[in-house]
């Protein structure tokens, strides 16, 4: 396609695009320019996406040139940028206060089973090192130690005075604030058949464990 005093190259690749087929398959560009431009992050050349479209530049740049009036035209939180030949999908400056007010919204902390089993015995046995808990688990527990202490329910109170000066874990503040009690004293305290239930439920789990 050649270009004449006009401009008319530009109008034909408008005029093609908005032909029935071009319609189908603009939607298709557009939506392959989306994925790209959305899952790279970055600014991607136009030479690039018109490569990955098979498309000669000129109409590569056009599908781009109408994607990013859409997105300024449309109620979008999102918009594509030119970056020196590149086009880059970022958010749109006035969302910011959003993203900010979200961003500093606490993360929702899930306390699995065994979260909760660890975490358990590091409150009634604190100060305890992980050797204590895997023997009172019967299994590694190194994941849900860390765990917890990136949570901030568990830290580091210190090292037993033992060769090797295994760490101490104990619970922090937050524990207590997040069960509800001022101290440690204040945990509720299992009956005598309960501990007896539970430490014959770890030894049958135990033996279950060795079996296999």
């Amino acid at each position: 396609m050649e270009l004449n005093e006009s401009g008319s190259e530009a109008v034909e690749c408008t005029l093609d695009l908005e032909s029935t087929e071009g319609l189908e398959n603009t939607a298709e560009w557009k939506g392959i320019i989306e994925a790209i431009l959305f899952t790279m992050g970055e600014s991607v050349p136009l030479e690039k996406l018109a490569a990955v479209l098979e498309l000669d530049k000129e109409k590569a740049k056009a599908i781009i040139t109408q994607m990013m009036s859409d997105y300024e035209k449309k109620n979008h939180g999102i918009q594509i940028i030119e970056l020196d030949g590149a086009y880059q999908m970022c958010t749109k400056k006035q969302m910011y206060e959003y993203l900010i007010k979200i961003a500093r919204q606490p993360k929702k902390q899930v306390l699995t089973d065994v979260l909760l089993e660890t975490l358990s015995i590091i409150a009634y046995q604190q100060p305890v090192t992980r050797m204590e808990i895997e023997k009172i688990r019967g299994v590694s527990s190194g994941h849900a130690v860390n765990k917890l202490v990136e949570y901030n329910l568990v830290c580091e109170i210190g090292r037993l005075d033992v060769p090797g000066r295994p760490l101490l874990f104990g619970t922090t503040e937050e524990f207590l604030r997040s069960f509800g009690v001022n101290s440690i004293e204040e945990l509720p305290q299992p009956e005598p058949e309960q501990v007896e239930e539970f430490r014959h439920e770890a030894e049958e789990e135990l033996e279950i464990r060795m079996k296999v």
